[in-house]
């Protein structure tokens, strides 16, 4: 298995890129009070229920940046997501995102700025944004949606498809 190497000021450099973007724009005047910060996600370049959450974050109003790498794993786990993991991994403002988040989930973390790491989807819960195409015939797994404290415990943000 490749291993991604990133280096930290890269990495940095992306968070702080993510974060500035909506300073930069309001301060040209472009911005209004309600946009929303750009999303940089890492994934795979072959992952294609990545490129539908994508899709699935544009149609919400959200501008996504998007970095190919052979894994996430390494920028995951420094992101403070090693144990939450899933197929991609995107920062928005200062949160981290880990999985197939709803867009929804996404506004409201922006919205009620909780002290946290972000919020996560661990797995691949089938019925997710991304992963609730054509093939997956209408099924939808119950799913949670954690936030991840800075300590590393996690507790429920939003559940999903419970019966």
């Amino acid at each position: 298995m490749s291993q991604v190497n990133i280096s930290r000021r890269t990495l940095l450099r992306a968070l702080a890129a993510a974060a500035l973007a909506p300073l930069a724009l309001a301060v040209v005047g472009t911005a209004d009070a309600q946009s929303l910060p750009p999303v940089q996600v890492w994934k795979s370049p072959t992952c294609g229920c990545c490129g539908d959450w994508i899709k699935h974050m544009e149609a919400a109003g959200f501008k996504v940046n998007v970095t190919d790498v052979p894994t996430t794993h390494e920028i995951r786990a420094r992101l403070g997501m090693g144990k939450f993991g899933s197929c991609h991994t995107a920062v928005v403002g200062s949160y981290v995102l880990e999985g197939h988040v709803p867009a929804a989930d996404v506004k409201r973390l922006l919205r009620e700025k909780p002290r946290a790491v972000g919020i996560a989807v661990p797995n691949m819960p089938i019925g997710s944004p991304g992963m609730d195409g054509p093939i997956y015939k209408g099924q939808k797994d119950p799913y949670d949606v954690l936030l991840v404290q800075r300590d590393g415990s996690a507790r429920v943000f939003a559940s999903y498809n419970k019966r």
